[in-house]
C-alpha cells in the first residue's frame, strides 16, 4: 500500500485536508475526516469481498482517501465536491505512481460516489459504503440532520 501512503503524505492532499478540517471544525453533522475516508475504504473492501467483486485494495483505499478531499471547494466556490475531488485527485494520483487505467478507475469511483445505483459493481458498493459509514444511530445531531429518515443508518448493518 505504498502508493496509498504516498497519497496520504502528498503535500496537496495534506493542504486540502487542512482546509477541509478548518471548514468543518464547527460542523454539527458528519464531518469528512480521515476516519470517514478509512471507514469507506474498509466497508467497500468488505462488501466487494462478500459480493465476489474483483477489486484492488490500492484502488479502493486510494479512492476512499480522495473521494471527499475537494469538499472545501464546495464550501468556498459551490463546486460539487465529487467534481472538485476528482480534479485534485488526478494530480495526486499521477504523482503517486498510479497507472493511467488505475487513475481512471479511481476517478470514476470519486465522481460517482454520490450517485445511487442498485447495480452490484465496485461503484455501487463504494456508494453504499459511503452511506453505511455514517453512524446515525448514535449521532447527537440525528434529529436535526437533513438526511431523509429512510437514508439514515438507524441500525448497525452492512
Amino acid at each position: 500500500m505504498k502508493r496509498v501512503t504516498a497519497i496520504w503524505r502528498h503535500k496537496t492532499y495534506q493542504d486540502c485536508l487542512e482546509k477541509l478540517r478548518i471548514w468543518e471544525e464547527k460542523r454539527e453533522y458528519c464531518r469528512h475526516t480521515p476516519e470517514h475516508f478509512l471507514d469507506v475504504a474498509r466497508l467497500t473492501w468488505i462488501l466487494a469481498l462478500e459480493a465476489g467483486i474483483p477489486a484492488k485494495k490500492e484502488i479502493v483505499y486510494g479512492a476512499a482517501l480522495l473521494h471527499d478531499i475537494g469538499r472545501f471547494r464546495q464550501y468556498e466556490e459551490g463546486i460539487p465536491h465529487e467534481q472538485a475531488s476528482a480534479r485534485i485527485a488526478a494530480c495526486i494520483l499521477q504523482d503517486c505512481g498510479f497507472e493511467e487505467q488505475e487513475q481512471r478507475q479511481i476517478l470514476e469511483l470519486i465522481r460517482s460516489h454520490r450517485t445511487k445505483t442498485q447495480e452490484i459493481s465496485l461503484s455501487g458498493l463504494f456508494y453504499r459504503a459511503d452511506k453505511l459509514s455514517r453512524s446515525c444511530f448514535s449521532c447527537p445531531a440525528r434529529e436535526k440532520c437533513d438526511w431523509p429518515e429512510e437514508k439514515k443508518n438507524l441500525e448497525i448493518r452492512i
